[in-house]
């Protein structure tokens, strides 16, 4: 998926003129040409999303409004809505996770945990999940032992989300199968774990 240059001119413009700053203004504080900041907001050429978080600082917004992605676009209301979020999670094509269930009485605690092993080459966005996962650690501690501040919390959060919305996911396609072909692969799962 490719950002669409003219809905992230068109916001860059509307942000521009919201701030009152005119295109001369925008591009002296970025160091570039007028003529790059027309084409910017013309569509003309396509913005680095680097520059892209730079213009969301210089122009108070966010990196996702300019490129058109919509963070509330799923309010998670009901417990219902984060259960229904891992079964659409267990769909996609591109991610693999197991998940690890400890509880009493062969464990202390009861504990339920996901997994996405990073090395797995059949899911392709493994790595980059556990990369995500290990930043969001990150952030999440610091924010919550006010080493940073909410903004740079938020910031953090809109140019990671930015970052990351132009890699597009797909379903797995779901299998129906007979209940004989159903039975003989639960089989060879099972010898496979216990042998003939």
């Amino acid at each position: 998926m490719k950002y669409d240059t003219k809905q992230i001119g068109l916001r860059i413009r509307t942000a521009r003129k919201q701030k009152g700053m005119n295109q001369t203004q925008l591009a002296n504080a970025l160091g570039k040409s007028l003529r790059t900041i027309q084409k910017y907001e013309s569509g003309e050429i396509e913005v680095s999303i680097a520059m892209i978080n730079e213009l969301a600082g210089l122009l108070d917004t966010t990196s996702t409004y300019l490129i058109g992605y919509e963070t509330d676009s799923r309010p998670l209301a009901y417990m219902s809505d984060v259960m229904k979020f891992f079964f659409e999670l267990d769909q996609i094509q591109e991610l693999g996770f197991r998940i690890d269930v400890k509880r009493p009485p062969e464990h202390n605690n009861w504990e339920c945990s996901i997994t996405f092993n990073g090395k797995d080459m059949s899911a392709s966005e493994n790595a980059d999940m556990c990369l995500f996962l290990e930043e969001f650690n990150e952030n999440r501690e610091e924010y919550a032992s006010y080493r940073h501040t909410a903004k740079s919390y938020q910031d953090w959060k809109d140019k990671t989300l930015a970052y990351y919305s132009t890699i597009p996911l797909s379903e797995k396609a779901q299998e129906e199968l007979s209940e004989e072909e159903r039975i003989k692969r639960r089989n060879a799962i099972l010898n496979k774990q216990f042998g003939e």
